[in-house]
């Protein structure tokens, strides 16, 4: 089947909202103390009465927050991660860092004051973030050696706070390693999991981390999603910038655009039927978890392009041009897969009616206009050769036989 080439102006509009950060004295009841956290909230925050966002808690927030926050940022905007709200918690205005991360060296579990700092992450702060502000169901946490341990006391409860760990070179205590490859492999929804490390680490660290590794990356738990950076030749403070990136790409894989790698373990084999209800449960999933109420990306739409018009003679270009009307009811690609199933079922008269309505969506003025008007024209010419009796035959065979103009 001869493919036409559309190319359809998307127009968005550029808002000049900023980003909101607040400092926040939280009068902590269980730690009998006041605590110092940092609150970022995204440009659309404010404009947007909503839309829900995840929530990242990054521990070391003195030097963690602003380096997560600007990867946050990048990342939402090239749409490969959603707009997120992230909370920084302040542990190094005297030795707070120890005293909250500290754990008995006998059972390797938090000790008495730690598990009152588990408590306060828990039950007080995620509390107050979640009643002050839009959350969604994702909910991200981060930390950097001790710290690093000790998020992972939350993934190894029964019940996990958070669905995504972003340890950096973490100072693992003992007898976690088995804790952890016993709670990965009981996951019955999805979980992810970063780890880095490099010969960096001292001996002293680098081999739990080693040992952790070995056991997660057997895991044969499909909810449990994983991967290990090896950060040898860099240096210890360089991998703290590199693991965030590293670590976002990898947890919101499932909000990015279709990658070709997506596209080829995924959707390449699948049928039309099966390729639409892939797309539509992709951005499904993604409004479930992150909040983000976004349309199928057109990107996307293209990427299964091929199989709606190849597969099955084209039997779904209908649902499929459907499909896009509902999600971009301004755009006249919907009426042109529409209009092409039609014209290749012979049915002139509707295949007609839906080219007219895509035209009439582009406008005369559009620089596309004329490559649009195209379709008009040849089901025009088909459908006098049909009214004079001409055969149609011969003509499809050489629309058939003719090689794609990828200018239209």
């Amino acid at each position: 089947m001869k493919k036409i080439v559309l190319l359809i102006l998307f127009i968005s509009s550029v808002g000049f909202a900023q980003d909101k950060i607040i400092l926040k004295t939280l009068d902590s009841y269980g730690l009998n103390a006041k605590r110092l956290v940092k609150i970022y909230l995204p440009p659309s925050y404010e404009e947007n009465n909503e839309n829900t966002y995840p929530v990242a808690v990054v521990f070391d927030a003195e030097y963690l927050f602003d380096l997560y926050v600007a990867n946050a940022k990048l990342f939402a905007s090239k749409n490969k991660a959603p707009e997120q709200i992230i909370i920084g918690v302040f542990q190094n205005q005297g030795d707070e860092r120890y005293t909250d991360c500290d754990y008995s060296i006998d059972t390797g579990l938090p000790n008495k004051e730690s598990t009152e700092f588990y408590g306060f992450i828990k039950n007080e702060l995620i509390g107050y973030v979640e009643d002050n502000y839009r959350t969604s169901l994702f909910k991200t946490i981060v930390g950097n050696t001790i710290t690093a341990n000790f998020i992972n006391y939350f993934f190894i409860d029964n019940d996990p706070l958070f669905n995504a760990y972003i340890n950096i070179n973490p100072s693992y205590a003992p007898n976690l390693n088995e804790r952890l490859e016993l709670k990965s492999q009981a996951l019955e929804s999805d979980f992810y999991y970063y780890l880095c490390s490099g010969t960096y680490n001292k001996e002293k660290r680098r081999k739990p981390i080693n040992e952790v590794h070995n056991l997660l990356k057997l895991s044969d738990n499909d909810f449990f999603n994983y991967k290990f950076d090896d950060f040898s030749n860099s240096t210890k403070t360089a991998s703290i910038g590199q693991s965030i990136p590293s670590a976002l790409g990898f947890i919101f894989e499932l909000f990015a655009a279709i990658s070709q790698k997506e596209y080829n373990e995924e959707i390449a084999d699948l049928s039309p039927a099966e390729a639409i209800e892939f797309l539509e449960k992709k951005y499904v999933e993604i409004e479930y978890l992150y909040g983000s109420n976004i349309k199928i990306r057109e990107s996307d739409i293209y990427k299964i392009e091929s199989i709606i018009l190849d597969k099955e003679d084209g039997n779904y270009l209908e649902e499929f041009g459907k499909m896009i009307n509902r999600l971009y009811p301004g755009s006249p690609l919907g009426d042109y897969y529409i209009g092409r199933y039609y014209e290749t079922g012979y049915d002139y008269r509707k295949a007609l009616k839906y080219y007219k309505n895509g035209y009439a969506k582009i406008g005369s003025d559009n620089p596309n206009a004329n490559d649009y008007y195209a379709n008009i024209e040849r089901v025009l010419d088909k459908k006098r050769m049909e009214k004079l009796g001409i055969p149609l035959e011969e003509e499809n065979n050489d629309e058939k036989n003719e090689e794609p103009d990828n200018n239209n």
